[in-house]
């Protein structure tokens, strides 16, 4: 190990010196005026940025947010990395000020300080009376119960959220989702205000850096190496059965494409000394800090322009682009500019680190205006040189905030939502800014006026657009409104979004009022035939709370059509904690004619049979193994499958394996449900290869020899023929290339990769979430598929004792 941390402070040293006789004689990063960064900017034509609010006014801006007066909050984080060394980083000098526009003019003219003495201040939610606040590690509630702009009391709502206080590695976001709770990057827990209480339930694990999401309610998050992952199902539903392990539906890969455009030389990044980081002219080739994804829901840029996520890159001075493209329960995304950025900059302290939609439907940059981008915990010492070098550990208390708008547009005039009616709010759900719809939705739930039930009929009974309906129908859940008839007419809505939500609500609402039961039952079992496949998802998602003899005839009714669907897959299993041997024994007689999706769903509920542990079942699971009866030959197949998997993992392994490892059967469950949903298509269920895709992975030197290997070929895809066990395989008997799978998390990797190392004979040392990871960071920069050639090139992973 500490071979290998000299030989890369080494290239650094090295790429360190090429760079700076390669550099013109000034080679630092000067602090320039407002005036000086925007004449940098390179911006995609038809658009125009102007300043909103620079230094003093603002310093170190790390989050915006707008209140109901279309007032600008801004979280100041003045204490980030004030030095080299971090001095007096966790000082309490961050703030949250509030800016007004008093004449109009676009510019920020004054500045209240709502609440100062704070350390690393990230992320603020405007709610009743106040805000919520993440601090350094705890989140506030802070009032003001006076009218005048300033915090007088201060509520600790979470003393943990913000976990181990680094900044770039805590929660943050504190993003109102559409169906009224408050969700984080970073974090596993989402808030509500509940009967005037602050509650804090358990959710899915989301992104790093910001968080937003789209005109559906889904959220979009990313993580610094992938730029755009998003949930095709709704919070807290594929988690539901204990038994069993989720591999899609949330946190789902958008973006497969990492590649960024600056337009000029970054060398003052993490790992720039790595070969293939950085271009031959010293220019960013990937994301390496992507953050704060927003999705464009305002209505000021043209129509083309709905629905684009941006995404911040500050280490490449940079804001990219996407365009999403939607299919049935599908999100993929492409560049909206092949080969250059929305926005880019020559200046080297431009940092823009998160985006908003204004009240205008401008888009709003905080541009931290800071050399420092990296916190001292991860600065390599190659890093640390550069930021020196170059003066970036100079210079603080600087920051501006951007307006990007149309050119030579009249942005409209902000209304006060805080002096409108009840009424006039309802109107305001509809609005085609998605700014008024989110803040009009959040003072009708907080005002808890049931008076606008009747204009909330009205607007879900009309033709509004899906967006204001949903607004609509989640305004009602806001209020506790539980009668079931609005509810019920968005379950026949001719929107397949308003109709999915509707089954949703209804789920939440006959919880709380037995009368709606009934309704909801009648709503299932209607959508079990909806031409909707987004419908028939949360059909399969609601079912569990119904009885095993209501649900189970229609989870397999709906599986029987979709068993190919990894989602749907996971879907059905979602709803049957505790009746996965029944829906077993359902299946055996229902399914004659075998299939791939079938197997692999035959698969999963007898890994969840095992992890629930019961021994009766257990029991019956191994007679269908050896003596299948009136089990079709290849359903007992599939469970003999993973029960060979569990009593290889009760014995001790090969002597070839180091240290006589024993790889746990959890691990090599969770990686053959992995692999089945996502490699099998190509490489087979059993890993023998399929023709015109993929070589086979039994057997292969390439899956059972050198992990490093595989992990980057795994990481960045492959290009070209290959040879296994001697057969070179080519095109057309096997696809041109194999994408990458950087969009999979470290600890899903290495779980894929343990078990195709010791499946079908396979016989290897597993591979370690810290494996993958220690790989990936030491490849960043890799944007294109390896050969075969390359990969031989590679140097093998040492062994322990070198």
């Amino acid at each position: 190990m500490k071979h290998f941390l000299s030989s890369c402070v080494l290239l650094g040293v090295l790429f360190f010196s090429c760079q700076k006789e390669n550099s013109t004689p000034d080679n630092t990063a000067p602090v320039l005026s407002p005036d000086e960064e925007s004449a940098t900017f390179q911006l995609v034509p038809g658009l125009e940025i102007r300043l909103v609010a620079s230094e003093p006014l603002v310093e170190e801006p790390v989050f915006i947010t707008f209140d109901e007066d279309g007032r600008m909050w801004v979280a100041e984080m003045r204490g980030f990395m004030p030095d080299i060394d971090g001095t007096g980083e966790t000082d309490p000098i961050g703030r949250i000020s509030i800016y007004t526009d008093e004449d109009g003019d676009g510019q920020m003219d004054t500045r209240t300080v709502f609440l100062d003495s704070l350390v690393l201040p990230r992320s603020i939610a405007v709610v009743k009376g106040g805000a919520l606040i993440a601090e350094n590690i705890p989140l506030w509630y802070a009032e003001d119960t006076d009218g005048d702009l300033i915090a007088d009391r201060k509520t600790l709502i979470d003393s943990t959220y913000g976990g181990k206080g680094l900044p770039e590695h805590s929660p943050n976001g504190l993003w109102r989702g559409m169906d009224n709770w408050y969700y984080n990057a970073k974090s596993k827990y989402r808030y509500r205000l509940v009967e005037g209480k602050w509650i804090k339930e358990e959710t899915e694990f989301r992104g790093q850096w910001g968080i937003s999401h789209d005109d559906a309610g889904r959220l979009y998050y990313n993580y610094n190496w992938s730029q755009l992952h998003a949930d095709i199902a709704p919070p807290n539903y594929l988690s539901r059965n204990a038994h069993h392990t989720s591999g899609t539906g949330i946190d789902v890969g958008v973006s497969t494409n990492r590649a960024v455009f600056p337009i000029r030389p970054n060398p003052a990044v993490n790992r720039g000394y790595v070969p293939g980081s950085l271009d031959e002219n010293g220019r960013l080739l990937e994301f390496t800090s992507a953050s704060a994804p927003l999705v464009y829901r305002g209505a000021t840029f043209t129509e083309e322009y709905r629905g684009n996520v941006f995404v911040c890159e500050p280490a490449g001075n940079l804001i990219k682009r996407n365009i999403i493209d939607e299919g049935e329960l599908t999100l993929h995304s492409h560049f909206a500019y092949p080969d250059k950025e929305f926005l880019a900059a020559t200046d080297e302290r431009f940092r823009p680190v998160f985006l908003a939609t204004g009240p205008d439907g401008a888009l709003y940059v905080a541009d931290m205006y800071h050399g420092i981008i990296q916190h001292g915990a991860y600065i390599t010492p190659y890093l640390r040189e550069q930021y020196i070098q170059r003066g970036l550990d100079k210079g603080i208390h600087y920051g501006r905030i951007w307006q990007i708008k149309p050119k030579n547009a009249n942005l409209p005039e902000t209304e006060k939502l805080s002096q409108k009616s009840s009424v006039e709010l309802v109107a305001l759900l509809s609005h085609p800014n998605g700014w008024y719809r989110d803040v009009a939705q959040r003072l009708l739930v907080e005002r808890r006026d049931l008076s606008i039930v009747p204009e909330i009929q009205k607007l879900v009974a009309g033709k509004s657009n899906f967006p204001g309906k949903l607004h609509a129908l989640w305004t009602l859940e806001g209020i506790g409104y539980t009668e079931t008839d609005i509810y019920e007419q968005g379950a026949n809505d001719p929107h397949p979004k308003v109709r999915a939500a509707a089954i949703r609500l209804l789920e939440i609402i006959s919880q709380k009022n037995p009368a709606a039961e009934n309704v909801f039952k009648k709503v299932l079992v209607n959508g079990k035939d909806d031409p909707s496949p987004e419908v028939q998802l949360q059909v399969c998602l609601s079912l569990g709370v119904l009885t095993p003899q209501e649900s189970l005839p229609i989870l397999s009714e709906i599986l029987s059509q979709y068993a190919d669907s990894a989602l749907f897959r996971d879907a059905v299993m979602s709803s049957l904690e505790n009746r996965e041997q029944m829906m077993l024994r359902q299946l055996s007689g229902e399914w004659k004619e075998a299939s791939s999706g079938k197997s692999i769903f035959l698969e999963m509920l007898t890994t969840a049979i095992l992890r629930k542990g019961d021994k009766r079942e257990i029991a019956e699971l191994e007679k269908i193994a050896r003596t299948p009866g009136r089990w079709e030959e290849w359903q007992s197949e599939a469970i003999a499958r993973v029960l060979a998997l569990q009593i290889k993992n009760e014995t001790t392994k090969a002597d070839s394996l180091s240290a006589n490892e024993v790889i746990p059967v959890e691990r090599m469950v969770a990686g053959r449900q992995l692999f089945l949903n996502t490699c099998s298509g190509c490489h087979g269920s059993n890993g023998e290869g399929m023709k015109n895709f993929a070589p086979p992975l039994a057997g292969s030197e390439w899956v059972t020899g050198d992990k490093k290997r595989l992990i980057l070929l795994v990481l960045h895809g492959l290009e070209g023929p290959l040879t296994v066990n001697g057969h070179l395989y080519d095109k057309p008997e096997i696809l041109p290339v194999m994408p990458s799978f950087t969009i999979l998390d470290d600890k899903d990797l290495a779980e894929i990769l343990t078990y195709i190392r010791n499946a079908w004979g396979n016989t290897s040392e597993s591979v370690s979430p810290g494996d993958v990871g220690h790989t990936r960071h030491t490849s960043q920069g890799r944007v294109i598929p390896w050969t075969e050639k390359e990969l031989l090139n590679i140097q093998p992973t040492p062994e322990p004792n070198e």
